[in-house]
């Protein structure tokens, strides 16, 4: 199964991801023209890391097999890599980008699951090297997740990761011809991705979990949105020499639960783009599930829901 396989089902996505503390779900269908709209959210409350008693409750609440299922990983369990495009064959692509990231993991190369997605390139500089991301996880943790879901007898279909997922939401707030940065945090740090036109540029992991935004000494605090305002002002001044060619409108955070004089006026204060503070109410329709207009309720569910934006990649 490829990170980005495609199998045609029922419209919409159902989503099941699992967090530090529980397992979360939520089916999205999108419909042109009009705000994709959640059909229903969920969240099982458990201690272990990935839980098949939670599993198995989902299977019998929801019954699955009328979705199209995806899991989305969690921070830490892919990377995302930029490396440059060989200029092999399609047929001996992977081979020749395995080849490249021998170095660049800290396991096997044999021991990888890899899948690879192009960068588009500015077209007016075709003289330009072309980049392409490459995500890889350890097969053993791909298989453990594949046959976790076998046993629950839940279809899966797509196995996501959270760049991705971030990239979906990031794309439905771009203005016309103009890129969008987007940050968010969850309890295993922050990720601050770049889109334009759809596409995925750039992303970065913030070591800083959330707990840390909301402690409640302010020198404590200050020193994150320090550390956090350094690493955004390097990814985006780098960001700006690989890709010249666009212009971005904003940087928008993800559901934090922000308070007056939190990180949202730290960031504003300190950057050159505007930031603005997202509202998921604002992307998706939530009239089935009112409780998505909770912040922590928004924040909690951000990947996930993202996750379920999917659409069609196009792989190489």
């Amino acid at each position: 199964m490829g990170f980005f396989s495609r199998i045609k089902k029922n419209p919409g996505w159902l989503v099941i991801s699992f967090q530090d503390d529980g397992l979360c779900f939520a089916h999205v269908i999108r419909e042109h023209g009009s705000r994709p709209v959640v059909t229903l959210i969920g969240f099982f409350p458990t201690t272990a890391a990935l839980s098949s008693a939670s599993l198995d409750k989902l299977a019998r609440e929801i019954e699955p097999t009328g979705y199209q299922c995806s899991t989305l990983l969690s921070s830490g369990e892919s990377q995302l890599l930029s490396v440059e495009a060989p200029n092999v064959p399609l047929e001996e692509l992977k081979t020749a980008i395995r080849w490249r990231l021998k170095d660049m993991l800290d396991y096997h190369i044999e021991d990888a699951a890899i899948d690879v997605m192009d960068i588009p390139v500015d077209k007016g500089q075709s003289a330009q090297a072309k980049q392409m991301f490459v995500v890889a996880a350890r097969n053993h943790m791909i298989q453990e997740r594949q046959e976790l879901f076998a046993q629950a007898k839940i279809p899966l279909s797509v196995i996501d990761v959270p760049e991705m997922a971030q990239r979906n939401i990031s794309a439905l707030l771009e203005p016309e011809g103009r890129g969008v940065a987007l940050l968010s945090f969850d309890a295993r740090g922050g990720l601050l991705t770049v889109s334009y036109g759809g596409e995925l540029y750039l992303a970065r992991h913030i070591d800083i979990p959330l707990a840390k935004l909301k402690q409640a000494e302010e020198a404590q605090r200050i020193e994150s949105y320090d550390r956090i305002t350094l690493e955004l002002q390097r990814s985006l001044d780098y960001f700006d020499r690989q890709f010249s060619f666009i212009t971005l409108s904003k940087l928008v955070l993800g559901p934090l639960g922000d308070t007056p004089g939190g990180l949202r006026e730290y960031l504003a204060a300190n950057l050159y783009l505007p930031v603005e503070a997202l509202d998921l109410e604002d992307v998706f329709d939530i009239s089935n599930v009112p409780e998505l207009r909770q912040v922590e309720t928004q924040q909690r569910f951000f990947q996930t829901l993202g996750a379920a934006l999917r659409v069609e990649e196009t792989m190489l």
